[in-house]
C-alpha cells in the first residue's frame, strides 16, 4: 500500500509538497517522515538516481529528476515496480505544472497545492492487487532489478552513502572478493590437478609393498 508522498529539492533538501496525511497516518509514520527528511539533506548532484531504503514495515523508494526528489513510503510488500511507476508518474505531473518554479523558491512547501494530484494518483495505486496493476507488474515498464537497495540505519548513522561513485567502489570491492576467491580455488585445483598423478603412484606402491610383506 502506498502510504505518503513527500517532494524535496535536491541541491538543499527543501522540502517543495508533500501528501496531507491523515491524524492516524501521520502519527504511525512520523519517524519514518523524519528519517526522509535526514534523508533529503543527504542527497546530492552524485546521488544515485532511483533508490530503495528499508526502515522497518516501511519501504521508502525515491526517483531523482531534474534535480528534485520524488520519494513514496509503502508498505513492504508492496511491489517496487508498481512505487516507481507511481513515482515516474507524479514526477512528470509535478515538473509539468510546476518545474520552472522550483529553483527560485526559499519557502518549504511552497506547492502544497499539489496535494490534489497525490491524493488522486494515490488512490489509483493504493490496491496492488487491482486488476490494472496486475497486468503492470508482468510487463516489462522499467527495470527495477538494478536499483540500489540501501538500510535507513546505515544511512543515517553508519556513514552509508548513496553517492553512485560510493555504490561502484562497493561493487569493486565486491568483485575484488569473488576474484580472489576464485582464485584460490583455481590454485587449488591446478595443484591437485599437478600432484596427483604423484599422489597415486605413491598410494599404489604402498599398496603392493603392503601385500608383498605385510601379508
Amino acid at each position: 500500500m502506498v502510504r505518503s508522498s513527500m517532494i524535496a529539492r535536491v541541491a538543499d533538501g527543501l522540502p517543495l509538497a508533500a501528501s496531507m496525511d491523515d491524524a492516524e497516518t501521520e502519527a504511525q509514520l512520523r519517524d519514518v517522515k523524519n528519517q526522509a527528511k535526514q534523508l533529503f539533506r543527504k542527497l546530492s548532484p552524485n546521488a544515485e538516481p532511483r533508490c530503495s531504503i528499508e526502515s522497518g514495515a516501511i519501504t521508502l523508494h525515491y526517483l531523482i529528476e531534474n534535480d528534485i526528489c520524488y520519494l513514496v513510503l509503502c508498505e513492504k510488500s508492496y511491489p517496487r515496480k508498481l512505487a516507481f511507476d507511481y513515482l515516474s508518474e507524479l514526477a512528470r505531473e509535478f515538473y509539468a505544472q510546476f518545474g520552472h518554479e522550483v529553483p527560485a523558491v526559499t519557502r518549504p512547501y511552497a506547492f502544497v497545492k499539489f496535494d490534489t494530484y497525490i491524493q488522486k494518483l494515490k488512490r489509483q495505486y493504493q490496491d496492488s492487487r487491482n486488476t490494472a496493476h496486475l497486468s503492470r507488474l508482468h510487463e516489462d515498464l522499467q527495470d527495477v532489478t538494478r536499483i540500489m537497495t540501501k538500510n535507513m540505519e546505515d544511512l543515517l548513522f553508519r556513514g552509508d552513502s548513496l553517492d553512485k561513485m560510493a555504490a561502484l567502489s562497493d561493487n569493486l570491492r565486491d568483485s575484488t572478493r569473488k576474484y580472489r576467491k576464485d582464485a584460490r580455488r583455481v590454485r587449488y585445483e591446478a595443484l591437485v590437478r599437478k600432484h596427483a598423478p604423484l599422489a597415486i603412484v605413491i598410494l599404489v606402491v604402498l599398496v603392493v609393498l603392503y601385500v608383498k610383506f605385510w601379508r
